[in-house]
């Protein structure tokens, strides 16, 4: 795979587990508040980790974590990924999936192969907002379809949202809920500005003040089991 990133220990990344976290080059969006511009944008000009490193390291982490997750930039653009998520399974590791689920069929080999223990979807806005958030042409369908592949596979998975000043908004959550009918776990992740982001201008937005985010979980949670809020 066209890994460039090697996270050794994570106690949040996977949900009530121990994880290495593994991010690959390249995405397919460009959302401004992405905190991630090199691995998006420019990781051609990152150092490529070897997958054969990186198994060797996972080997040594065996019974000190229970798992490996898949980050990126997004991992469903790599043809690499079943192979490597094969190999990862066969070492018995659990092993969640982090997507921006527009390759839904890239998505589905993997569940259908059972290679997949928990995912994460980002759904970054209503479908109205996407092209202007995302800076790209989205088909917001695919998207919807990814998550009913994961959602008839069984697995456990969350979706999650970053909430942008502007571009994500209590009209939005609801146009979100909306569209996704019923969901597991819906996180609502705070928007930071203090790191360098794809776009400069979003690094000026101040994020939501804690009681917006209150009101926005209180709607997410009709059409959630559960929903949390992360960074504050």
């Amino acid at each position: 795979m066209n890994i460039k990133g090697l996270y050794k220990t994570s106690l949040v990344d996977y949900p009530g587990k121990v994880s290495s976290v593994i991010f690959t080059g390249g995405c397919n969006l460009r959302c401004g508040y992405c905190h991630n511009p090199d691995l998006a944008c420019n990781s051609d000009g990152l150092e490529r980790i070897d997958d054969e490193e990186v198994f060797s390291f996972l080997e040594k982490r065996k019974g000190l974590i229970d798992g490996v997750t898949v980050s990126g930039g997004e991992p469903s653009l790599d043809s690499g990924l079943p192979v490597f998520l094969r190999r990862a399974k066969g070492m018995g590791l659990l092993v969640k999936l982090d997507t921006n689920g527009c390759f839904p069929s890239v998505v589905a080999q993997c569940l259908s192969e059972k290679l997949v223990d928990y995912m994460a979807v980002d759904l970054k806005t209503s479908p109205a907002k996407y092209s202007s958030l995302t800076k790209r042409d989205v088909d917001f369908n695919q998207i919807l379809t990814t998550l009913d592949v994961i959602r008839n596979s069984g697995i456990d998975y969350e979706i999650r949202t970053t909430c942008v000043p502007g571009f994500v908004t209590l009209e939005d959550i609801t146009l979100i809920g909306e569209a996704v009918v019923r969901v597991n776990k819906w996180y609502l992740q705070q928007f930071v500005n203090t790191n360098t982001l794809i776009d400069p201008e979003a690094e000026k937005l101040s994020p939501y003040p804690v009681r917006y985010l209150e009101l926005m979980r209180d709607e997410a949670l009709k059409y959630a089991d559960r929903c949390s809020i992360r960074g504050i």
